[in-house]
């Protein structure tokens, strides 16, 4: 098992969960789109290159964004990414995949 979290802009945040979820990731045992989200402040400056979404190139921006975590199979996994950045709007979204250990 992993748990997959990423940030996204509150605009977008059902549709990245959606597609997410529609890869199987998110369930625990007799439930399925299952998570924690919160809501913080990102930082960020756009550099040469980028396509920012949000603010312009050479300015530091903060955006209010939510923090999504969920479980997800082994299988699953590389899938569940590539879903999540298909739907997410930055163009390079911030994520972290951490392996579970079954204890």
């Amino acid at each position: 098992m992993y748990k997959l979290a990423f940030f996204v802009p509150e605009s977008h945040l059902e549709t990245v969960k959606a597609a997410v979820f529609a890869t199987g990731a998110g369930k625990i045992g007799n439930y399925d789109h299952c998570c924690w989200q919160i809501k913080g402040q990102g930082q960020f400056r756009a550099l040469e290159g980028s396509q920012p979404f949000l603010g312009q190139q050479g300015q530091i921006e903060t955006v209010e964004e939510y923090r999504v975590e969920l479980v997800c199979h082994d299988e699953l996994i590389r899938e569940a990414v590539a879903a999540m950045k298909l739907a997410h709007p930055y163009d390079e979204p911030a994520y972290d995949v951490f392996p579970l250990a079954d204890i």
